[in-house]
């Protein structure tokens, strides 16, 4: 085999490689792409275009797995969090970060176990989202208020003690 050939099968199988990993790449990113979006199976009885619906985030309290294991405590600061959260949600769509501590603190949770982000941006904006969290044992409960909307989850404590990764200032 003359070195030329080698050079050409050695570039072949070189670009053979790469079109592999491409395509496993590809593969990758369409599969996770479509467990982020797969939408639910109508239910008998119900259309197809009906059993759309945007996703909503259950709280772990809606689960009744869930609560059939999970720490009373945790359960009972999940439920507070969530009625303080859509309670303020209803009077302020877009509460301040001192008000929503405030309304957590007042709802029984210790201040030193919440956490809120930030309510502006470094440049003076309003945040698209506001997050909070109530340290329980070994759990963060997370609320998020977007668009006027309350999302609730529970998440496990970081390592540093924390809900929150970084500064929340």
């Amino acid at each position: 085999m003359s070195r030329r050939t080698e050079q050409a099968n050695g570039k072949a199988a070189d670009a053979s490689r790469v079109g592999v990993a491409g395509m496993m790449l590809m593969i990758a990113a369409a599969l996770t792409m479509t467990a982020c979006t797969a939408a639910p199976a109508p239910s008998p009885g119900q259309s197809a275009s009906s059993a759309v619906q945007p996703a909503v985030s259950p709280s772990p309290s809606a689960s009744p797995q869930a609560t059939a294991t999970a720490d009373p405590a945790v359960v009972a600061t999940t439920s507070a969090v969530e009625s303080t959260l859509k309670t303020l949600v209803a009077g302020n769509p877009k509460p301040d970060r001192e008000t929503l501590r405030a309304a957590l603190v007042s709802a029984g949770i210790p201040n030193d176990n919440v956490e809120v982000s930030v309510s502006r941006t470094p440049t003076g904006l309003d945040v698209d989202a506001m997050e909070a969290a109530a340290r329980t044992g070994d759990s963060c409960i997370m609320g998020q208020i977007r668009d006027g909307g309350v999302v609730v989850t529970v998440l496990p404590v970081l390592a540093t003690g924390k809900c929150f990764v970084g500064d929340a200032r």
